[in-house]
């Protein structure tokens, strides 16, 4: 991808190299108006001045409405460190999407299809405590302990992991480096941290919270990390602090590798909402894939809202599933093949069979499902459609039952513009960002799938106002899908029941442990009038 700016020098590690970053040095890794007329009369000179006072109350206007002007993928304020839980401006502003008003073509099915759910007044709001602001005087001043952090995955794992990084640098009161992405070897994608994402708005958002630099200190540059790679899963702070603070105050430097998962999801207030600043302020995505994406988002809502669907059936999918695609037998047996030939790879509960996987609602939906889904629930056949994702198993094919019933079908590549996307050839990173801002500016989203991506993208689109994601019921809804005695009408009638509190309603994160703020940001990120009082909306 074309830089228009010096590259920033921070560590970046190879992933042949990372194996044997604790054996070797950290420094192999560096790399003048005019005078008015005495003559002037006093009509002119009365006119002027105020011609000039009304350009100075206007300047002042604009100066503050500016200063509050909110960026589309920031719900907040640009200065999170003044960020205030009783902000009368906070959340007023949802993100990127079409407020396109519905034309006469659309039909009372139609507009409630579109329509969004009541978000009760809830708020992102942001207030740490007394004790975490007086602690952030101390974090943002440290430089004797540093964390540095190698994350993996795809693009909302590496997310995921960047929020983890930051929580656990502010638990053990050090200096965060600049995250290293670990080189993915299914994508093959070497992208690294600057380009995915703005690096200065990284650090400056978080400044008030976290130390963060892009590489370590000539003073840490021959020291020898403590090296972890085995952290257990959702450990709490004071295992962490237990586990790594002496050696990180001796030594001075902590590596972590496999943060996935790692930390806890049930935290402390104030780290909670750490994540969320974290996720839904500091990582914004780089100018460049901003650009695209946000074109391509233009271009969805030229014509009026827009649905986008995160679609997860991908051949990796199915076989770490334990599904099967429903194409044809031979699909089937491929699948089936590779599954044996690789074991490790089924993530699914090895003594169920694909059926009882599937009553289960542990599979991905397949084309024709989500068509009937979106049907049911009252999509007009003239939707347009963005669809996000790898490419399908059994290709075009696959798909098919759902253009053939939405033919309004598109996806970044065939939005694009010649050329628009070579910058981003290879860099499975920054494709999955421009689904992800399409996606998140979309009237209607839906994933036929759970995931990192529909979760991270529900959580959003909650704290930028509550915008309209389907939840697909999975379990409930698919004897509905079986059973071929059932009148179309009924079905759709069962299906809208199914789904009518499945549709982006806010949702209280305490009333399900390990649930992750990054999805359900209230109670702790967001908050309306009656849970200021402690009488929270539950559903």
């Amino acid at each position: 991808m074309a830089r228009s700016k010096p590259k920033l020098s921070y560590i970046s590690v190879p992933a042949q190299n990372i194996p044997s970053l604790s054996t070797t040095s950290i420094n192999s890794f560096i790399i003048s108006p005019k005078k008015p007329s005495k003559h002037s009369n006093k009509l002119t000179s009365s006119i002027k001045t105020r011609l000039w006072a009304f350009i100075l109350i206007s300047f002042v206007f604009f100066t503050i409405k500016m200063a509050f002007r909110l960026d589309p993928f920031l719900p907040l304020s640009h200065y999170p460190c003044s960020l205030s839980r009783d902000s009368s401006s906070v959340g007023q502003v949802p993100l990127n999407v079409s407020q396109t008003p519905l034309n006469e073509d659309y039909g009372e099915a139609a507009r409630e299809f579109w329509a969004q759910p009541d978000g009760l007044g809830y708020r992102p709001c942001l207030g740490f405590s007394r004790e975490y602001k007086r602690e952030s005087g101390v974090m943002v001043r440290e430089r004797k302990k540093y964390l540095m952090v190698v994350v993996s995955g795809g693009l909302n794992q590496q997310r995921n992991q960047i929020v983890d990084a930051v929580v656990i640098a502010r638990i053990l009161g050090a200096a965060l480096v600049l995250p290293i992405l670990q080189v993915n070897v299914v994508w093959g994608d070497e992208s690294e941290f600057s380009d995915i994402f703005d690096v200065e708005h990284f650090k400056k958002t978080l400044e008030c919270d976290v130390r963060i630099v892009s590489s370590l200190p000539s003073t840490h540059l021959m020291t020898r990390p403590v090296e972890e790679k085995r952290t257990p899963l959702h450990v709490s702070p004071s295992w962490i602090r237990s586990r790594y603070l002496r050696r990180l105050n001796k030594e001075g430097l902590l590596l972590l590798r496999g943060l996935d998962s790692r930390l806890s999801k049930d935290l402390p207030s104030d780290l909670q909402r750490l994540r969320c600043k974290v996720a839904f302020h500091a990582l914004r995505f780089s100018s460049g894939v901003r650009e695209i994406g946000e074109r391509i988002a233009e271009r969805m809502r030229r014509k009026g809202p827009y649905i986008a669907l995160h679609l997860r059936m991908e051949k990796d999918v199915w076989v770490r599933t334990g599904c099967s695609p429903g194409l044809s037998h031979e699909h089937d047996k491929m699948i089936n093949r590779e599954r044996r030939a690789r074991p490790e790879l089924l993530t699914a509960r090895s003594n169920m069979t694909y059926h009882e996987r599937k009553l289960a609602g542990l599979c991905p939906l397949n084309a024709m499902e989500v068509a009937r889904l979106l049907k049911a629930l009252g999509a007009p056949r003239n939707a347009r459609i963005y669809w996000a994702g790898g490419k399908p198993f059994g290709g075009l094919e696959a798909l098919q039952p759902l253009i053939k019933e939405f033919p309004n079908f598109f996806n970044k590549e065939n939005l694009s513009l010649p050329g628009e996307l070579e910058p981003f050839a290879n860099k499975a990173s920054l494709l999955a960002a421009i689904d992800y801002i399409v996606s998140e500016s979309s009237d209607v989203f839906m994933p036929s799938h759970g995931g990192n991506m529909g979760h991270a993208i529900q959580g959003h689109r909650a704290y930028a106002g509550h915008m309209k994601h389907i939840t697909p019921n999975k379990r409930e809804m698919l004897p509905y899908f079986l059973d071929n005695s059932l009148p179309e009408s009924e079905f759709n009638r069962v299906i809208k029941e199914l789904h009518k509190n499945s549709l982006g309603q806010p949702d209280i994160r305490t009333g399900k442990t390990g649930r992750d703020v990054i999805a359900y940001p209230v109670p702790e990120c967001m908050c309306n009038d009656a849970s200021r009082s402690g009488n929270f909306h539950k559903r």
